[in-house]
């Protein structure tokens, strides 16, 4: 696994040659126990890596889509799952707990539910309210600039539009950690602000 931008965050990926970007996964090590969220597959490598780091107790799946190794994780370390409610009909196993939004998973980890997506019930999590990861509704295509994801693939636009739009007046966020693309490890507010406005 990759550290990221902060110390005790890590991140490890997979690239997707159909879409042509990256798809990653992120570990917050906390010490409540650590948090990972939407895991793909583990190398080798990064399953030492996590084992050093303590495995995980906390497993976050953002949408049905990103399911990838969630379950699995879970099941290996004794791991507490947590998936979107509104996805609960299309996720092939059961979850701990099903979380709409406004949910805190451990201190400094706030769930926001997103609605409009390709999934109904798609979330976004906010850490320590610097750091938002997404799922799939925002993306970044182009090293610097977020995206929404593609119209045809939207349930309802104005709603997405809105769900951004409240995640854009969230006033302290500096880094983007979108789960399809390059990460923004700076101005990833400010990114999300002239999304937000141009939609």
């Amino acid at each position: 696994m990759k550290q990221l931008h902060r110390k005790d965050l890590f991140g490890w990926s997979v690239f997707n040659e159909e879409r042509n970007l990256d798809f990653h996964s992120v570990l917050w090590v906390h010490p409540q126990g650590n948090v990972a969220i939407d895991p793909l597959p583990l190398s080798a490598h990064d399953r030492k890596h996590l084992q050093a780091l303590g495995g995980a107790k906390f497993v976050v799946i953002t949408n049905f889509d990103h399911v990838r190794a969630g379950w699995l994780m879970a099941q290996e370390y004794g791991a507490k799952l947590y998936g979107p409610a509104g996805d609960k009909d299309l996720i092939p196993f059961s979850c701990d707990v099903w979380l709409d939004g406004n949910e805190e998973i451990v201190p400094g980890l706030t769930v926001y539910g997103l609605a409009g997506s390709k999934t109904p019930g798609e979330l976004a999590l906010l850490l320590e309210d610097e750091t938002l990861i997404t799922g799939d509704l925002i993306r970044c295509h182009v090293g610097g600039e977020l995206c929404l994801l593609p119209d045809d693939k939207l349930q309802d636009k104005s709603q997405a539009v809105a769900s951004v739009k409240r995640l854009a007046a969230l006033p302290d966020i500096k880094t983007v950690l979108p789960g399809d693309g390059w990460p923004l490890f700076n101005n990833g507010g400010d990114a999300l602000r002239r999304l937000a406005a141009s939609l």
